[in-house]
Parts: structure tokens; C-alpha cells; sequence
């Protein structure tokens, strides 16, 4: 069966899979004192400066929570998007496993407002409530909606007024960077972004997350907060050898174009039918469309992908690096068969 389910059903960038089978041979330095993490710390600040903390982790939930956890006291909580990866599909992750309490406020589109998180900063000084302490947004939203530069940064500037801080959940950086044409520096550290969660899993890589901390400040707690969370490698080369791949040469800027690419084509292709509606902007690398539900069960036969709400029949169709032009021009024929 062919997959437009997620970006990660899709294999290991073959350049990848290069660099795992080199960064195999011979033995290294366990837990990140290998020559192979020194790189990437180096490759981390050429795209995003100096002054910058790396904290290679396993998993994207992980790097969420890990992230979250360093950037929080006690009592503190975290402003969200009522979509949220981390309010929706963590299993309650944030909760269970650091004790933070989530404040979800309605979103358009998968996007937070200044105006939309006021509510949650009402009770800023109210003994009786837990304390707003970061707000976080995701980078591209679940929706496969973007924020320009300057959206985040006004989110950044109402967070730091208000003397918060700002995570950027970025398990599609790639993909909203190459959807903006700005750097990764662009729309993270210089829009005021304080601590990222860098997605590598759904540009190519095999498994492996990154979180950059960018407040110096902030920093020191989170080499010991990795290894509480089971999320400090013994073999780091091995994620660390990853990433060095996608970041030395643009691979990742290569490879999110792409998806994007196809998804654009995916959608156009949408336009063309009358009985299917795209119900949300086409930013990055996801299509949410209606289509008849006869149609979603015959194309679910042949193709993997998922349906956002059953009770409209909202699915959600995604393209990644491995996604060729005939794979979509061959989906869009399937659709409109179904859909006839």
C-alpha cells in the first residue's frame, strides 16, 4: 500500500542510512562524548549561532516534554493550542511524565493569536491558579498551517512581556522554513523563540530529535533532566550522525522543498475535483480535504492515510522526501475515480 498517512511512514533517507552505517564502524565515546556529537553542536550553531545548548534525544515526544520540563517551576504551566501535539496526541505525556499542567486555548487553523492567549494570561498573579510560565506553538501547526516570521514574533513579544517563555515545537522546521524561504535561524532564534524541539524523524532520519536551547541560562538543567527521562543515548553517534547529514549541506532544506512540492501538486490536483474541498490553508507538507465518505472507503483499499473527523469527512493527506510526482499524479487519479 502506498502511504500519504504521515511523513514518517515513509523509510530512512538514503543519505541517512549512509551515515548510520559509517558512523557504525569502529567504537566511540558513549553517552555524547564522541566526536560524532562535538560535530553536530557545531553544525547546530552554523544554522542557528553561538551561545546555543544541544540535547539529542530518541523521540519527539520526548523532546517535547524534556524541553517543557526544563523551562518550567512547579507551579507553572503551559499556554497551548487547543490542537497541540502535546495536548492532543501525547497520551498525556506532559502530565504523566513531568507534572505540567496545560492550558489550551481555541486556535484558527492550528495557530495561536496574541488575542487568543489573553485569556490564559488573565490569571497571571492569581494564587489559586497555576501560573502561565511559557506558551508553546507548533512549527508547522498540525493542520500543516505556518507562522511567518513575524506571527512568531508577536507571540514572542506578548511571552516575554508577560514574562513568559516561548517553545517552538518544530517536528516540521524543516518544512515551515522552506515554506517561508527564511533560514531556520530566521523563524526560531532571531523571532524570539527561546527553546526549540528540532524534528528530524519526519525529514528522513531514522529516529531522533534535537532540543535547543538557546538561553544560556536555562541550559544546565537539562543534561540532567535527558538522563531522567531515559532519553540520554549511549550511542549518541548515532542520532548525532544523523543529523550532521541533514544540516552539513542542505539536505534538509532538499528534502522538506520536496514534500512541500508534492503536497502543493497534491492540492492543485484536489481543485480540480468537484466533489472534494480543501478545508484548510496549503503551507507545508498537509492536505486537509473533504471527500464523499464512499470515496475515503474505496481509496482506503489501496492508499494509507488518515481521516481527521469522521463526522465531516475531514482527512488528512501528507507528502514527505520519499513522495514522487508519479505517486501523487497516480493518488489524484485513484481519488478521482472514487469519487465518480
Amino acid at each position: 500500500m502506498k502511504s500519504f498517512a504521515s511523513d514518517n511512514t515513509a523509510g530512512v533517507h538514503p543519505r541517512i542510512m549512509d551515515a548510520l552505517c559509517k558512523a557504525s564502524a569502529g567504537h566511540a565515546a558513549p553517552y555524547g562524548d564522541d566526536e560524532y556529537t562535538a560535530e553536530v553542536r557545531r553544525q547546530f550553531m552554523a544554522h542557528l549561532g553561538e551561545d546555543i545548548a544541544v540535547f539529542p534525544v530518541f523521540a519527539g515526544t520526548a523532546a517535547n516534554v524534556l524541553a517543557l520540563r526544563g523551562m518550567l517551576k512547579p507551579w507553572q504551566a503551559v499556554i497551548c493550542s487547543d490542537v497541540a501535539h502535546i495536548n492532543v496526541d501525547e497520551t498525556g505525556a506532559p502530565e504523566s511524565m513531568a507534572g505540567l499542567k496545560l492550558l489550551a486555548m481555541p486556535s484558527c487553523d492550528g495557530k495561536l493569536t496574541p488575542e487568543a492567549i489573553e485569556p490564559a494570561l488573565a490569571n497571571i498573579g492569581v494564587v489559586h491558579h497555576a501560573q502561565p510560565g511559557v506558551l508553546s506553538i507548533t512549527q508547522a501547526t498540525e493542520y500543516g498551517t505556518v507562522y511567518t516570521v513575524d506571527e512568531v514574533k508577536a507571540l514572542a513579544d506578548v511571552a516575554h512581556s508577560n514574562g513568559l517563555l516561548l517553545h517552538m515545537d518544530g517536528a516540521r522546521i524543516a518544512n515551515a522554513a522552506a515554506s517561508l524561504g527564511v533560514s531556520l535561524r530566521q523563524v526560531t532564534r532571531d523571532a524570539g523563540v527561546d527553546v526549540l524541539s528540532f524534528g528530524g524523524t519526519k525529514n528522513g532520519l531514522m529516529f531522533g530529535e534535537v532540543v535547543v536551547v538557546f538561553k544560556p541560562e536555562l541550559a544546565e538543567g537539562y543534561n540532567y533532566l535527558r538522563k531522567q527521562y531515559g532519553q540520554l543515548s549511549s550511542k549518541m553517534r548515532f542520532i548525532s550522525a544523523q543529523f550532521i547529514e541533514l544540516l552539513k549541506d542542505g539536505l534538509w532544506l532538499e528534502s522538506a522543498t520536496h514534500a512541500n512540492a508534492m503536497t502543493a501538486k497534491l492540492a492543485t490536483g484536489l481543485k480540480s475535483l468537484s466533489k472534494a474541498k480543501i478545508t484548510r490553508p496549503v503551507q507545508g507538507n498537509a492536505v486537509f480535504a473533504c471527500l464523499p465518505a464512499d470515496a475515503i472507503a474505496a481509496l482506503r483499499e489501496e492508499y494509507l492515510f488518515n481521516v481527521w473527523d469522521a463526522a465531516t469527512n475531514e482527512v488528512r493527506l501528507m507528502t514527505s522526501f520519499a513522495t514522487s510526482s508519479e505517486d501523487v499524479e497516480e493518488f489524484i487519479e485513484a481519488i478521482r475515480a472514487a469519487c465518480s
